[in-house]
């Protein structure tokens, strides 16, 4: 059974996100063994220069490059990454199992983005939309899309 790893900087606040990912992550466990893990985000100072910005982005990278396991492969939410729809994303989740790699990673950084360590780390990166989104809503699409594609990987209605 494929394990996946959700690396995120922040904590979900709001309920209505947290009963989100609770259902998604229950609808995922017949899928795979799931761990979210969550992640101190740094205070961002009102007009912060960018010099502020990058050790903020420098000390949250730090926290996520400790914290993925070794062997899996890792995929990093960015805005510049690969777009794809969800089948091909089906795909590429079943073709990784298949590759052999039995641990995924998937990483959401905080509101200033990922370090460039973390994105070097990645094996992939993976953008849905050019636009930017509250990375506590953007947990739960993955996760909704992340079940999406074990379905399609396995026949079952839902992806349509």
């Amino acid at each position: 059974m494929l394990r996946i790893k959700l690396i995120c900087v922040g904590r979900i606040k709001e309920a209505f996100y947290t009963q989100a990912v609770s259902e998604y992550s229950k609808r995922l466990q017949r899928y795979c063994k799931l761990e979210i893990t969550e992640l101190n985000d740094e205070k961002t100072p009102d007009n912060a220069s960018d010099a502020e910005n990058d050790r903020i982005k420098e000390k949250e990278g730090s926290r996520i490059l400790e914290t993925i396991p070794d062997g899996s492969y890792v995929i990093a939410l960015a805005i510049e990454g690969k777009m794809l729809d969800s089948v091909e994303l089906s795909k590429k989740l079943e073709t990784l199992g298949v590759d052999g790699f039995g641990h995924v990673t998937f990483i959401i950084g905080g509101s200033l983005g990922l370090d460039r360590r973390v994105l070097d780390r990645a094996d992939y990166r993976l953008s849905f939309s050019k636009m930017t989104f509250p990375h506590q809503l953007m947990r739960v699409i993955l996760l909704e899309q992340i079940y999406r594609g074990f379905r399609i990987m396995n026949n079952e209605p839902y992806h349509k």
